[in-house]
C-alpha cells in the first residue's frame, strides 16, 4: 500500500499553516511535507506534528531570496557560504522535527554562468552537505524540475540527476522523483521508475498538465502506484498538487488508499 504525504504548502490551504497538520491527519494522512517551514519556530511545528500523530517526511533547504526569483543556492558559483548557512539551518529544523529527508534545490544560475562550473559547485556543495547530513541520519535529495515550471533551473532531467549522484558518491544522496516534472520533460515514467528504483528517495505526484489532483490529466497514476508497490518501493509519495476546488473535495482519488474519509 502506498504511503502518501500531504504537501501542506499546496493542500489544506483553506486552513492557516499550523492548523493544516490536524486537517491532514483527520483526512487520513500519516505523513506531511512542505516547501519551507521556516516562518514558524521548529518547536511549534514539532508540537503540531506530535498532536496530530504525523511524520514530517520532507522539506526544502532555504532557497535564497524566493521573492526575488531565487530557487536554490547549491549550483550557484560564489554563493557557497550562503548555501552552507542555509543547509545548517535546514539540518537544525530536521533535527527538531525528526525529519529524515531534505531536498536541496540546485537553483537558477545567472545566464552567463558556465554550466560545467555550476555543476562542479553543485557537486562540491552536495558532497559537503551529504557528509553533514549523514551524521544526523538524514538523506538529501535532488529533484529534476521542468523548465516550464522553473525556467533556467540547473537540474531538469533524470540522467543529469543520476550523473550527479555518481559524481557525489554519497550513500545518503538520492533522487526526488517528481512524476509531474518527469512527465513534462521526458515521459517514460514506468521505465524510469524501474531503471532507477534503488536511487529514488522520495516520489511526488500531480496531474499533468495542470498540476491538479493525480486523477486529472494524462498520467495513469493507479498503474504507477501499483508498480511502485510491486517493485518494493518503501518510501513516501508526496501529494504536491494544487486542488482544482477544495482540498477535501478533491480527495476522491485517494479513498482506495485510506485517505479522504
Amino acid at each position: 500500500m502506498p504511503r502518501f504525504a500531504a504537501n501542506l504548502s499546496m493542500l489544506f490551504t483553506e486552513w492557516p499553516f499550523l492548523d493544516r497538520f490536524e486537517a491532514a491527519a483527520r483526512a487520513g494522512f500519516a505523513g506531511v511535507e512542505c516547501l519551507f517551514p521556516y516562518d514558524h519556530p521548529a518547536e511549534v511545528i514539532a508540537e503540531r506534528l506530535a498532536a496530530a500523530g504525523l511524520e514530517q517526511v520532507l522539506f526544502n533547504v532555504p532557497p535564497g531570496d524566493w521573492a526575488a526569483g531565487e530557487r536554490g543556492l547549491a549550483a550557484l558559483p560564489g554563493r557557497e557560504r550562503e548555501f552552507e548557512a542555509a543547509f545548517e539551518r535546514a539540518l537544525a529544523y530536521a533535527g527538531a522535527l525528526n525529519c529524515r529527508r531534505l531536498h536541496v534545490m540546485a537553483g537558477i544560475p545567472l545566464p552567463d554562468t558556465d554550466r560545467a562550473e555550476a555543476q562542479a559547485v553543485y557537486v562540491r556543495n552536495l558532497k559537503a552537505a551529504a557528509a553533514k547530513a549523514a551524521r544526523q541520519g538524514v538523506t538529501i535529495l535532488v529533484e529534476p524540475i521542468s523548465p516550464r515550471t522553473m525556467p533556467g533551473y540547473h537540474l531538469t532531467r533524470q540522467a543529469e540527476a543520476r550523473r550527479t549522484l555518481q559524481a557525489v558518491a554519497a550513500d545518503n544522496l538520492r533522487i526526488q522523483l517528481d512524476l509531474f516534472h518527469c512527465q513534462i520533460v521526458e515521459g517514460n515514467l514506468a521505465d524510469t521508475i524501474r531503471g532507477q528504483l534503488d536511487r529514488i528517495g522520495h516520489v511526488q505526484v500531480a496531474g499533468v498538465p495542470g498540476r491538479q489532483e493525480p486523477s486529472v490529466g494524462e498520467i495513469n497514476y493507479p498503474y504507477l502506484f501499483a508498480l511502485l508497490d510491486t517493485l518494493g518501493y518503501g518510501g513516501w509519495i508526496g501529494c504536491e498538487y494544487r486542488p482544482a476546488a477544495g482540498t477535501l473535495d478533491g480527495l476522491d482519488w485517494a479513498r482506495d488508499y485510506g485517505i479522504g474519509r
